[in-house]
């Protein structure tokens, strides 16, 4: 009985390795901007039929005072503010509290466990769920500015100001409403931070500062709104002062930038607890 070596038998070891396929490739990681638009998508479509309400409560209580506050302002600078202050407000009230509130809940509930799974990236979690939030509040806002100009017979001219105002203010509050839900150890917490952060927006925002106390005007230049706010109040004068407006506008954005990086930073703190 021979021994033939192997390589030169057909279909022997060399030839099966030859026709053995190749280990299957890993897919590619997944990228930021489409998962942000398909996470932005769900998010805006699950919480379409349950934010509206909450929407128009947002709204009234802004309209409503304003009005309160008609009676005791009657125009200028304080005006003004009034307006700036409930038409932010809005923002405030979605982007903020009601955001602080999803995410406590969701990481109370374990739902972030099934945002983990999926091969996204930490950052369009949460930018998606902030930026569907946050589109919520366009037209309160809109139609909360309208209706204080009208009542405080202050000029239309310059409302286009809200395309900056809107996403640059409440992709800071909406950082910040995510990271109070983050960090927050029970959902309760976090509604209550939530809460306290819209009563600071309210307060620090819609009052006039000319009337506040040095100490409440340093804790105001602290709240992330007040520099939209202030952006807004800005437009409203006969010859609006640009630099001062974008300036404004630029805080906002550096403070967006920096609350959705914390927040992102709170959600893998959290997703992996």
């Amino acid at each position: 009985m021979s021994v033939v070596p192997a390589e030169v038998l057909p279909g022997g070891a060399l030839a099966a390795e030859d026709a053995a396929p190749e280990a299957a490739a890993l897919g590619p990681r997944a990228r930021l901007w489409p998962s942000l638009a398909a996470v932005y998508r769900a998010q805006l479509s699950r919480a379409r039929v349950a934010r509206i309400p909450l929407l128009f409560v947002a709204t009234f209580q802004s309209i409503g005072i304003m009005i309160l506050m008609r009676g005791v302002v009657d125009g200028g600078g304080e005006a003004q503010a009034v307006v700036a202050g409930s038409a932010v407000l809005v923002v405030a009230f979605v982007a903020l509290n009601l955001l602080a509130q999803y995410f406590g809940q969701l990481r109370a509930s374990g739902g972030l466990d099934h945002y983990a799974t999926l091969p996204v990236p930490p950052a369009a979690v949460v930018l998606g769920a902030a930026g569907a939030y946050a589109s919520f509040t366009v037209p309160g806002t809109v139609v909360t500015a309208v209706f204080g100009c009208a009542l405080f017979g202050l000029p239309l001219a310059h409302l286009w100001i809200l395309i900056a105002v809107i996403p640059l203010a409440g992709a800071a509050l909406a950082g910040l409403g995510a990271a109070l839900g983050l960090l927050a150890p029970r959902p309760e917490l976090a509604t209550l931070l939530g809460q306290l952060g819209m009563s600071a927006a309210l307060l620090l925002g819609v009052l006039p500062p000319e009337r506040m106390p040095e100490a409440v005007r340093l804790a105001r230049d602290l709240l992330p709104s007040t520099y939209g706010v202030e952006a807004f109040a800005r437009t409203f004068g006969p010859h609006p002062d640009w630099a001062h407006v974008l300036g404004d506008l630029a805080v906002c954005g550096v403070v967006g930038v920096i609350s959705l990086a914390v927040a992102t930073w709170a959600y893998r703190r959290a997703a992996v607890r």
